[in-house]
């Protein structure tokens, strides 16, 4: 579907919001590789310096399909992301959109100087709801918006598009201050709100207050986008509650040029959204309506009450927690750990009956878990990711370090003819072992030579599979999981005596929402941890 936006002929007349799925450089090539309905592509916003935003939770779903999220403007600066946008292959057919923001007029201009040469378009995030001094603060004084669009204009050569918020008493206000300025399209909507929602008596977000999503701010995007018309003669990008054909039309007819789809991706894996805008692009052509049923309206995101058991330390930064009932959880998925008023952070499950984690100390959230007391008010939402499903038959070859271990003792559990090679530092730091010989072969390296093999985990793996006659190595899968730089080196051992078919790769990246949202867990081939994963396979099409 041919779409003219700005000048450029466009492959399809679709975007993702800003925040939502397209957060990093590797994400956003995926999608350019391989998502032509996708025509304008709009990047996470990029703000002067680097921001952590706020702990987890960062997102919550109220009803089914609606949502509210306080992320807090997380991006690694405008200098670092000039350098990751550098590096994108536009097709000549695609439209970059980088969104910005800033505090100040100054700062805008700053920005939009240094991302400019690396985009088709700027858009100025004058709307999010709840980060303080930013988005929304400035996005409701016209005659600001007015002086922050005409000063960016003024700046670059490429297009200034400014996102507006629907909680203003008149949007077509703030439009026409917008194009006063010179505005090249609109974009409407940002989420509505902020408010905040609870589960068993606690606000849910970190940051407590979040801007609202998905199909309950649908009717406001409509209208807003219908005043916006009427008060301007720019090109639209409209979004809000999107996930029909239906909604596109009536969006179309309203006046937009481009349809921004978010929320209703959730839960979908990197396959599945590809399928989604294919569907959607069809039942624009031939008037059917197939692409809703795609949506998935059944994510759980309810948090369920668990009792800690007892703590039990093995080391000053590994400890294993068990609580006091079982969850249902698949060899290969993942849950996530709440405790009101410290944060959220997701785990493999060490066991499913009783349920237990083990925790190492990698930051703030995991610092505290190594002192929690039995007793403790907890909560669990899941299980996310794909359960592993090995071929029947195969033989069974899990490579773990750290936390690693939690994620292939269930699947030698499950499965069996499986042989666990577990790294650690020092003997000290090994945990489970007796529970893991008793499902497993098991292999044991550390590092100094303290118990099993001396040396680090990939040498014992290589040493096993020189060991092994061609006919065992074809019959071989592997599951590597721990950290990134003994995951990348299992891997590189393996493929000199396997194919890339029969490894899969699980990396302890940064997961925050769990359902594919906010583009945290990217790999570096686009991909995301918590909906394609967490395990991946090695022979990725696009690796």
């Amino acid at each position: 579907m041919k779409t003219e936006f700005l000048g450029k002929t466009l492959s399809g007349p679709f975007t993702v919001p800003s925040g939502i799925v397209t957060c990093s450089a590797n994400i956003i090539q995926r999608v350019f590789d391989t998502m032509p309905e996708v025509g304008v592509l709009t990047t996470k916003s990029i703000g002067p310096e680097p921001r952590l935003g706020y702990r987890e939770p960062i997102l919550t779903q109220y009803a089914p399909g609606c949502f509210t999220n306080a992320v807090g403007l997380t991006n690694p600066g405008a200098v670092r992301s000039a350098e990751l946008l550098a590096k994108l292959d536009i097709p000549h057919d695609r439209f970059l959109l980088i969104s910005i923001f800033a505090g100040s007029v100054e700062e805008y201009v700053e920005v939009a100087k240094l991302l400019a040469p690396f985009g088709d378009g700027l858009e100025l995030n004058l709307s999010c709801p709840h980060a303080k001094g930013y988005g929304m603060a400035m996005g409701q004084d016209p005659a600001l918006v007015r002086q922050i669009v005409r000063a960016v204009k003024a700046a670059v050569d490429i297009p200034v598009i400014p996102k507006l918020t629907p909680n203003v008493p008149n949007v077509d206000e703030i439009a026409r201050a917008a194009a006063a300025g010179g505005a090249d399209a609109i974009c409407a909507i940002n989420t509505t709100g902020p408010e905040c929602y609870t589960a068993h008596g606690h606000p849910i977000l970190s940051n407590e207050k979040g801007g609202v999503s998905g199909k309950g701010i649908l009717p406001i995007a409509l209208k807003c986008v219908q005043e916006i018309r009427a008060s301007v003669d720019c090109p639209i990008i409209a979004c809000g509650g999107i996930s029909s054909a239906a909604n596109v039309r009536e969006f179309q007819e309203a006046g937009a040029t481009i349809i921004g789809v978010g929320s209703a991706l959730i839960g979908m894996n990197t396959d599945e959204i590809a399928e989604y805008f294919r569907v959607l692009s069809d039942d624009l052509v031939e008037g059917t309506e197939h692409a809703e049923a795609l949506v998935r309206y059944d994510i759980d995101m309810d948090f369920k009450p668990v009792g800690l058991v007892s703590n039990e330390r093995i080391t000053d930064d590994i400890c294993i927690l068990t609580f006091d009932r079982k969850i249902d959880i698949d060899a290969g998925q993942f849950v996530f750990l709440w405790i009101p008023g410290l944060g959220e952070k997701p785990f493999s499950a060490l066991t499913d009956d009783p349920f237990s984690l083990v925790i190492i100390n990698l930051g703030e959230f995991t610092k505290a878990l190594m002192t929690v007391e039995p007793g403790i008010e907890a909560y669990v939402r899941g299980p996310y990711g794909n359960a592993v499903a090995p071929p029947e038959g195969a033989r069974i070859m899990a490579v773990a370090g750290g936390t690693g271990l939690a994620a292939v003792y269930q699947l030698a559990r499950d499965f069996g003819n499986t042989e666990i090679l577990m790294g650690a530092r020092s003997e000290q730091r090994l945990y489970f072992v007796d529970e893991c010989e008793a499902v497993s072969a098991l292999q044991i390296a550390t590092d100094d030579g303290s118990r099993g093999f001396h040396g680090v985990v990939t040498e014992l793996l290589e040493q096993r599979l020189n060991e092994l006659p061609a006919a065992e190595l074809s019959n071989l899968v592997f599951y590597n999981c721990g950290p990134g730089p003994m995951v990348h080196a299992a891997e590189a051992v393996q493929r000199k005596y396997c194919k890339p078919q029969q490894i899969y790769n699980s990396i302890d990246y940064l997961t925050k929402c769990g359902v594919g949202i906010c583009g945290a867990c990217d790999a570096t081939d686009g991909r995301r941890l918590c909906v394609d994963g967490p395990f991946l396979d090695a022979a990725d099409s696009r690796k």
